[in-house]
């Protein structure tokens, strides 16, 4: 994706401290056509029985019976709705998914925050899935839409990997493909798992620090944020464990922290792993020393889907390299 991608997932992570999520199934019953195979009904009714009542962010919604246009003002749920093999029923995204590969061509692109609610209705989706950040100010961009009958699903950025597969599965389920949906929760579980087996018998921890945003005005992360718990399984410790959800920081805290490992995402500077380590006063921090900075990949670190085990992947092999080989 385009490096203004990291503007951003900058204010995405932001919201999502300011967002709650839960989601509650009911289960509808389905008519058996007088022509399908028992097979096809099964299949049938495994994709439609468990339409959300709620969305991710506990507003009651109705899921139509039917879906045949969806509009994602969100990247990350974007890459779920491709990974679900739904692309192809997108008819607009928003200007941040542009360059997710599965997206129809020459389809709209909408604003995050201020969105043309005029001309999302005139595209007559049967559903549209937005992050929690577009009520970020109290309003509601999206209640022309919704008033209007056309389902809107809120799905606040996740803060755990158990939230990415409920979200992953909300999606899925709303779109009556709860089967593949499943399939990639249950691709992730099994690496995650994995990774948190080897992590779970490393005694002697390495430090991390995360950096997201980078100098004068350095970001990163304490506890309460998927990443935190990405650094935690694979047997790591963040050096900023002892705070809370996105925070910004001072060079002095990571300095006195001196990391074994640096890890950066920023990807709106040529060159971050080198600029972090040609800062003034950096030299003698651990990671600097034995060259142990690492980029991991923007979009996968960001993100909360699916893509978190590529993420993970990169930031395993950059912090243990001989034990995850």
């Amino acid at each position: 994706m385009k490096k203004n991608l990291t503007s951003i997932t900058i204010i995405l992570i932001i919201m999502a401290a300011l967002t709650a999520c839960s989601g509650k199934p009911n289960q509808p019953q389905q008519t058996e056509q007088p022509n399908q195979s028992n097979q096809e009904v099964k299949q049938s009714r495994q994709e439609t029985d468990q339409l959300p009542a709620e969305d991710r962010a506990g507003n009651k919604i109705t899921i139509p019976s039917k879906i045949d246009k969806i509009i994602s003002i969100s990247p990350a749920n974007t890459e779920i709705i491709v990974a679900l093999g739904l692309g192809d029923k997108l008819v607009a995204v928003d200007k941040y998914s542009e360059n997710i590969e599965g997206i129809p061509e020459n389809i709209p692109f909408f604003d995050i925050m201020n969105p043309d609610a005029e001309q999302l209705v005139a595209l007559e989706p049967d559903i549209l899935f937005a992050t929690g950040m577009s009520m970020s100010d109290g309003s509601d961009p999206f209640k022309p839409v919704k008033d209007l009958g056309i389902t809107v699903a809120y799905i606040p950025a996740s803060d755990s990997i158990d939230g990415i597969y409920k979200d992953i599965m909300f999606i899925a389920d709303s779109l009556h493909a709860d089967s593949k949906g499943q399939e990639i929760v249950d691709t992730m579980k099994s690496k995650i798992e994995e990774y948190r087996k080897t992590g779970s018998a490393i005694t002697d921890k390495k430090t991390v620090y995360f950096e997201i945003a980078d100098s004068p005005s350095l970001y990163s992360f304490g506890r309460g944020v998927f990443l935190n718990e990405m650094i935690e399984l694979l047997g790591a410790e963040n050096i900023l464990s002892d705070q809370e959800k996105w925070i910004s920081i001072s060079e002095e805290t990571v300095i006195s922290a001196n990391p074994d490992v640096i890890l950066t995402n920023v990807n709106y500077i040529d060159n971050p792993v080198d600029e972090i380590k040609n800062r003034t006063g950096w030299e003698n921090v651990t990671a600097v020393k034995n060259n142990d900075v690492y980029y991991i990949d923007n979009n996968a670190s960001s993100l909360s889907n699916q893509n978190i085990v590529k993420a993970l992947e990169q930031m395993a092999a950059a912090i243990y390299p001989d034990i995850y080989k």
